[in-house]
């Protein structure tokens, strides 16, 4: 049985397709972790859906902002952005199954390995917290976005306030800054601040601030943490953070990490297919 760590996917089907071709997966055999974003801004994110709600199991899947995105255009607490992609899914007769298996899905896995721990977000984790606060954190959300509570939390989800972690926060101003934290951070003080402004590459940090996973004490170093979303980062590979968004929706590649039980996350495990550019990189979003 292999496992693969695939970044963003973005409705992008056909490179998906020729990707787990490149690996020769088998939904019966491989299990496959998505890293978030698997809609939008793509042509085809109700393929994407439809196959990976199919593959049960096999598929592992973490939701990005753009997931988010949809469950809030889906139930009206979003209206669609110019750019969206996304007028396929909500048609859909099969819309309300994809959509519920959707809002189930967490906002950050681990995985267990003989000496190795695997921690799996969209796009970041704050300094302060650990690989289980992150877990547990992440897990908040989830009951609230699979509750009778969800539309009431989406309409009230989005916004750059609080800009940090405090144990003390309660209710919506909790809740926010773990989904901020989890599927939009790129840029954080030492202190874990949170910007959003800056979306290029490390050379954009604004002053005072630096990538997420550069924040010193982190208390996740002592795992690894693989995330997408930053597709300007481009390919990042270290012992303690892996970079997987290498822009397919854009025109670059999608891209998977082999994931092999005992090993630390190696580059010559990496596996990519290049992608037919399906939007514009001007304006940015990630």
């Amino acid at each position: 049985m292999a496992m693969y760590c695939i970044g963003d996917v973005q409705g992008c089907r056909s490179a998906l397709h020729r990707l787990l071709d490149e690996v020769a997966f088998s939904p019966s055999r491989d299990t496959v972790y998505l890293l978030g974003d698997l809609v939008n801004r793509g042509p085809d994110s109700l393929g994407v859906l439809r196959d990976v709600v199919g593959w049960e199991d096999a598929a592992r899947c973490i939701l990005g902002n753009h997931d988010l995105h949809l469950l809030a255009t889906a139930c009206g607490a979003r209206k669609p952005g110019r750019r969206d992609t996304l007028a396929q899914v909500l048609a859909a007769q099969d819309a309300p199954l994809l959509l519920e298996w959707l809002a189930a899905q967490p906002l950050a896995r681990a995985i267990h390995q003989p000496g190795q721990t695997l921690l799996l977000v969209h796009a970041g984790v704050l300094p302060s917290w650990t690989a289980q606060q992150t877990l547990d954190l992440a897990a908040e959300v989830q009951s609230v976005l699979g509750g009778k509570e969800r539309t009431k939390f989406l309409k009230r989800m989005y916004g750059d306030e609080p800009t940090a972690w405090d144990d003390r926060l309660k209710g919506m101003d909790r809740l926010r800054v773990v989904v901020n934290a989890l599927t939009r951070l790129r840029f954080c003080s030492p202190d874990g601040i949170m910007e959003f402004d800056a979306k290029e590459g490390l050379e954009a940090a604004p002053p005072g601030y630096g990538p997420w996973f550069d924040a010193p004490n982190r208390r996740t170093q002592d795992v690894t943490v693989l995330f997408g979303h930053w597709s300007t980062l481009g390919w990042l590979d270290r012992s303690d953070v892996v970079a997987l968004d290498s822009g397919c929706v854009w025109g670059g590649h999608l891209s998977a990490l082999e994931l092999r039980s005992g090993t630390a996350a190696d580059p010559h495990l990496l596996i990519q297919v290049p992608c037919q550019q399906a939007q514009n990189p001007a304006g940015l979003d990630g």
